[in-house]
């Protein structure tokens, strides 16, 4: 455990708060069968507020694998090394993933190795000798690259689905390339629910490196010398431009859907990551006049102590709903809430706000106590 370094961009610590404090919302509901809409995900194609969220956390560990590795840099150290830091990250991550994935039953033969984690974790690892080795131009080839091959092979390569139907471009639970390839190397390990495919799949991977790229090269921008305003105007700009493009690839490619993570949808999320950072860069860290920073810095504080612990409380969060679940105890504090007054759907939210409540009460007192944990 380490105490946060100084000159820590208070906004970017804030956004991630945001976007845990958002997941934990959404992850942990009272009932299932009663949600507002914007707090699940779209069935297939489309988004709701949901689908924004895990491309936050992307977005937000490419900008902030620039500033540690731009740090680095200046202080010289070796690329080699860097790399081999960036690795034993993703590692690490990775095996947190995979082991709550175990918790409530160790089962082998058919424990789920996709999830949230894991892809975090393969996202850092298949972005650091890109962020290590080239400029960002070349990274902005990379990104149209990968988007492009990823594209054309999710539209013209031929697969067989569920029931043995050959089709190529059939974007349909199951029938897609990036589900045949989760059926020939995952079987038996996915996503229980879908069990032909998985939304943190193997190929679907490659758009999501994308997205956290584009944070990398919004982390080498904010580094430049420019001036802060200028900074937070080409967010904005940089950031409607590919919410324009992600809504005209939805209609000429391929849709918006988080389980592809369609390219349109990779480009769509990013356009609003830019964006709503932009809005938390210019009130915690980029407006001229020190007194509103200063406020809104103070009004964020919420999300701030969030964001210094996000990884931890997110796993914790995690293994928490687990042993609600494997101990039954959902029903006997659940109950309360349902007894009041209230829709199903707004019961359901009281119940994530006060988890929420819950988790906050434990990354306060980590922060009260200077713990800030550091994968």
């Amino acid at each position: 455990m380490t105490s946060p370094q100084n000159g820590r961009l208070v906004s970017l610590d804030a956004f991630r708060g945001f976007t845990i404090a958002s997941m934990l919302l959404v992850n942990n509901p009272g009932d299932w069968g009663h949600l507002y809409s914007q707090l699940a995900h779209a069935h297939w194609n489309g988004w709701t507020f949901t689908d924004w969220i895990f491309p936050f956390f992307l977005f937000i560990g490419g900008v902030s694998m620039s500033f540690s590795l731009g740090r680095q840099a200046e202080a010289g150290a070796d690329k080699g090394e860097l790399l081999r830091k960036l690795f034993k990250r993703a590692a690490l991550i990775f095996l947190i993933g995979f082991l709550l994935n175990f918790v409530p039953k160790f089962d082998l033969a058919t424990v789920r190795i996709p999830g949230v984690l894991q892809r975090i974790a393969l996202c850092t690892a298949l972005a650091a000798p890109l962020v290590v080795y080239f400029n960002w131009r070349q990274q902005l080839w990379w990104i149209a690259g990968l988007l492009g091959f990823y594209s054309a092979v999710m539209l013209l390569v031929p697969v067989p689905g569920p029931d043995g139907v050959v089709a190529a471009g059939l974007l349909e639970p199951g029938r897609d390339v990036g589900a045949y390839i989760d059926r020939l190397f995952l079987s038996g390990h996915m996503w229980v629910q879908s069990k032909t495919w998985d939304p943190e799949g193997l190929f679907t991977t490659i758009p999501a490196v994308c997205s956290q790229l584009f944070g990398v090269l919004a982390g080498r921008w904010l580094l430049t010398r420019n001036d802060r305003s200028e900074k937070t105007a080409w967010l904005f700009l940089a950031g409607l431009g590919l919410l324009l493009a992600g809504a005209m690839l939805d209609v000429l490619l391929m849709p918006i859907n988080k389980s592809l993570w369609s390219t349109s949808y990779c480009l769509f999320t990013t356009g609003w990551a830019l964006v709503m950072f932009g809005v938390f860069y210019w009130l915690l860290d980029g407006a001229p006049s020190i007194w509103l920073r200063a406020r809104m810095q103070g009004y964020a504080q919420f999300f701030i102590i969030y964001g210094m612990n996000a990884l931890f409380i997110f796993a914790f969060s995690g293994l928490v709903a687990k042993m609600i679940g494997f101990f039954k105890l959902h029903e006997a504090l659940y109950a309360p809430i349902k007894a009041l007054p209230l829709a199903p759907e707004a019961q359901s939210l009281l119940y994530a706000l006060l988890f929420n409540a819950a988790m906050f009460a434990v990354a306060w007192f980590m922060y009260r106590r200077r713990w800030f944990i550091k994968v």
